[in-house]
């Protein structure tokens, strides 16, 4: 592709796809990580990790089951928005148990229960990851909390980890469902990228995709950049990449204030007050 070999890179660098392999370890997301380990670490039943559209969520999730040993067992909910019965289906077959359908709630729930015990003998411990957690409805959010249930004298046979965006409070504020959030241990909220990082992180994911010359991004450029997207790094990596389309389109090798301008106005959702000119 010609815009990769003008740059000297071998993959686009500013993709909006989670990849683990570009990971920039910033203060908020190590921050939320950390939270993540030592909450898992202590047994607590729930933890909850909330942050706006882009602030990297789902990375995080992958982030947290590569850095889990194989003395876990791991559940992944990608998209939780079904109905309590499909919870313990779904939930079922992560943990292996075959024909789970032909199960009523309340004997799937001793099925899982059984499994769950059998891993705990065999000191496995489980976690239930769920993203975009918001989406689920109350029903199913309190179906989690019998799940919760299940425990021994000793501790929970599974932990859940709840991902969403900041909507999922507003969830877990309803009366109907407080006994949920009282048993919220721990909980974080993502923010976005530093502005003093901002420099960094750009230079990261250009290292990552295989540049190896000087900045690419003047100084005021990169300041322009966290301007125009508030540090949310899904925006950070859309306006780069067209900011470098135009700098590709003109022949130049360094993007400039003007073209992350370029960039800012053709993106929905970056911000447009206190614009640096120059």
């Amino acid at each position: 592709m010609l815009y990769l070999n003008h740059f000297g890179l071998t993959e686009m660098p500013f993709g909006i796809t989670p990849d683990t392999s570009f990971t920039y370890s910033g203060q908020c997301h190590q921050e939320a990580l950390n939270t993540l380990m030592l909450a898992l670490t202590e047994g607590e039943g729930f933890v909850k990790i909330c942050g706006e559209v882009g602030t990297g969520k789902t990375l995080l999730c992958r982030r947290m089951l590569q850095a889990l040993d194989d003395g876990w067992v791991t559940a992944y909910l990608p998209n939780p928005n079904f109905d309590a019965d499909t919870l313990f289906l779904a939930l079922a077959e992560e943990l292996g148990i075959k024909d789970p359908a032909r199960s009523d709630q309340y004997h799937l729930l001793r099925e899982i229960n059984h499994v769950l015990l059998d891993l705990a003998r065999a000191r496995k411990r489980v976690v239930v990851l769920i993203d975009e957690a918001q989406a689920m409805p109350l029903e199913t959010l309190e179906a989690l909390r019998l799940l919760s249930n299940l425990e021994t004298e000793k501790r929970k046979l599974l932990q859940i980890v709840l991902f969403g965006q900041p909507e999922l409070d507003e969830r877990l504020n309803r009366p109907e469902i407080r006994q949920l959030r009282q048993r919220i241990a721990f909980h974080y909220r993502l923010q976005g990228i530093r502005k003093r990082e901002i420099g960094n992180y750009v230079a990261h994911r250009l290292r990552v995709a295989g540049y190896r010359g000087e900045g690419l991004f003047s100084k005021n450029a990169l300041r322009a950049l966290h301007r125009a997207s508030g540090g949310t790094p899904r925006l950070v990596n859309i306006l780069a990449h067209k900011a470098l389309m135009a700098v590709f389109g003109e022949g130049r090798q360094m993007a400039k204030v003007r073209h992350v301008r370029l960039a800012r106005n053709d993106t929905e959702g970056a911000h447009r007050v206190g614009w640096l000119w120059g």
